[in-house]
């Protein structure tokens, strides 16, 4: 197997290091891995592991935060080394989340777990915060000697530290291992047993809060397991951050250092969950509100549910934003319930929306969320925390003590796969204005608990990029502007969704707008399946055209070309079906060729 390795290693396709996300339109998701290493290992066995044959793979997952070809390519080694099924190995940038994906699922199974470990814990792991906060049920045992402990009415899971990542002692007594190291992640094997009901809850857990171990350290570790050492890029981590804090502290003009997560979702993780803390402490005894609009993201929405669904004083509350809703009637709405109630409200909303591209009035906005409400006691009712996604526009100044919102509990955070970083790495950030930075602290705790802060070499990608974000958002709007007056100008009865001019003025320029295509039929089901039909003539168009440049891709604030998705099939995969959006969304970087999408699009037009 090393010899395949080597040649793999020799011939792995740039892309594979360097994007944080690959196309949809070679990516079946209900066989996500499973089709990617099927074709690799039948290469593998015609000795054909040359840069084309593996570029031309199917995507092994769509975004690099849940997997990509180098992780599914190490768990397939590690389950040959120790003769388990692929599906039994999962790899992640943490080392406390796959113990903590586990403890989960034992949660609802209301099964026993036992942490056996030799002084080799991960540094961040903290009894105490896991039962009180996340309600998790173990016992851990400081062992050499899993024998010596006896039978266990429940899960064992072995851990230990090494830099071997890929030769395990399986021993039939323990249920789980998960191997650790300082610089690489974290493997979890899974015994065969527990494959069925165990494999696809922490697959899920890795897709929504928390990250695989990334293409670089996946390749470092391959590269170990040929016995070269020597190819590791050094950082320096104090540096890197301290530049990365101060490009925040510019971009966003908010008083609070700036703490930096592996991804977005892991940091949107440690916000709601370091807010939940705070609930504990400061409001014991009273239910939470998580307020979370019904089409956004559907990350965000499958996030906040599961963490919902696992403590008993935690609810989800809707909060309908756009396509025909007004955010500020909405959010007012429901907080004079929770109000009422006499809960904990805590609101996450993306400013402009997704992917309809809304922006509310925002003094209306800092009114329904700044206003006083008494309980059904007449007491003054437990102020909102007003969570913000500005993953389209991390340009505008929310924060400052001048800023539109700084009267408002609010924290900010951005995915640093978008903007920040230009589509080189998934590390996202949060801020807060000066009257949430208390809670800063506590939401600190947890992207440390999770261990989900950003690794050494995103730290790296955000401090050479972040000073350069603005101009690259100044020059990917010009761009979508243009095309979007092109798109009015040639195809009238489309219908779009971008930021008026007027909102830009005010310093809303995303590089994302949402093209509802015109349709036609005698029924509603008709048009439906007609616009739908549309949708993908159209991107397949721009892909076979322009194959260099543009690409079926979820991610926008890229360094280049132009992606295109639906969001119904993409972001919005976990939202209920009724308020998901088949519409195209089109995401403009500022280095393409304009006139080349336009003529294409001309001729799209034409065929109409």
């Amino acid at each position: 197997m090393n010899i395949s390795i080597h040649n793999v290693i020799q011939n792995i396709p740039n892309d594979w290091v360097r994007l944080t996300t690959h196309r949809l339109d070679i990516y079946n998701e209900n066989l996500a891995k499973t089709e990617f290493l099927e074709q690799f290992e039948t290469l593998i066995n015609n000795a054909d592991v040359s840069m084309t044959s593996l570029a031309e793979l199917p995507t092994a997952f769509d975004y690099i935060r849940l997997g990509h070809p180098l992780s599914c390519i190490m768990e397939w080694a590690i389950a040959r080394f120790n003769d388990i099924h692929v599906d039994n190995v999962i790899t992640f940038s943490s080392r406390t989340s796959p113990i903590m994906a586990i403890l989960r699922k034992n949660l609802f199974l209301e099964k026993a777990s036992r942490i056996v470990h030799n002084n080799s814990l991960p540094p961040s792991f903290d009894e105490n915060l896991l039962k009180k906060v996340y309600g998790y049920n173990f016992e851990v045992i400081n062992s050499k000697d899993i024998n010596s402990l006896g039978e266990f009415n429940g899960s064992t899971i072995i851990v230990d530290t090494s830099d071997d990542l890929f030769d395990f002692e399986v021993n039939s007594s323990a249920d789980f291992y998960v191997r650790h190291n300082d610089q690489l992640g974290s493997v979890l094997l899974i015994n065969n047993r527990e494959k069925d009901s165990y494999v696809s809850e922490i697959q899920h857990v890795r897709r929504r809060e928390t990250i695989a171990m990334t293409p670089a350290n996946c390749l470092i570790a391959l590269n170990r397991l040929e016995g070269k050492n020597g190819t590791e890029e050094s950082f320096d981590r104090t540096s890197d951050k301290s530049n990365v804090i101060s490009s925040i502290r510019t971009i966003t003009s908010s008083p609070s250092d700036g703490i930096i997560g592996s991804s977005g979702l892991s940091m949107q993780y440690a916000i709601v969950m370091g807010l939940i803390h705070e609930a504990i402490t400061k409001h014991a005894g009273k239910d939470i509100k998580i307020v979370v609009p019904p089409n956004c993201y559907g990350g965000t929405n499958d996030q906040a549910r599961r963490v919902a669904a696992t403590l008993p004083n935690v609810e989800i509350m809707d909060l309908p934003v756009d396509s025909g809703n007004d955010m500020v009637s909405s959010v007012d709405t429901v907080l004079n319930t929770i109000a009422e109630l006499d809960a904990v409200p805590y609101i996450i909303a993306e400013i402009p929306t997704n992917p309809r591209v809304e922006v509310p009035d925002l003094e209306q906005l800092k009114n329904a969320l700044s206003k006083e409400r008494l309980n059904k006691n007449g007491d003054k009712a437990v102020e909102p925390v007003f969570i913000l996604d500005q993953t389209f526009c991390p340009n505008v100044k929310f924060l400052g003590n001048n800023n539109i919102l700084s009267s408002v509990k609010t924290i900010s955070y951005v995915s640093g796969s978008k903007f920040p970083s230009g589509g080189l790495c998934t590390a996202g950030y949060c801020v807060a204005n000066e009257r949430a930075s208390n809670l800063m602290q506590k939401i600190e705790q947890h992207i440390k608990l999770c261990d989900n802060e950003a690794t050494d070499l995103q730290m790296s990608i955000l401090a050479k990029q972040l000073p350069t974000m603005l101009q690259r958002i100044d020059d990917a709007y010009i761009n979508t502007r243009e095309f979007v007056s092109f798109i009015k100008e040639i195809l009238p009865a489309a219908k779009i969704n971008f930021v008026s001019e007027e909102l830009a003025s005010q310093g809303f320029t995303p590089s994302v707008f949402s093209l509802d295509l015109p349709t036609k039929g005698n029924t509603d089901e008709e048009k439906e399946q007609y616009k739908r039909a549309l949708n993908n003539k159209l991107i397949n168009m721009m892909i076979n055209e322009i194959p260099s440049e543009s690409k079926y891709c979820v991610s926008y604030g890229q360094l280049k070309g132009c992606y295109w998705t639906i969001p119904a099939t993409s972001t919005q995969g976990t939202t209920k079906e009724g308020d998901k959006d088949y519409i195209v969304r089109v995401a403009l970087s500022g280095a393409m060729d304009l006139d080349h999408h336009k003529s294409v699009f001309e001729r799209f037009v034409a065929d109409l």
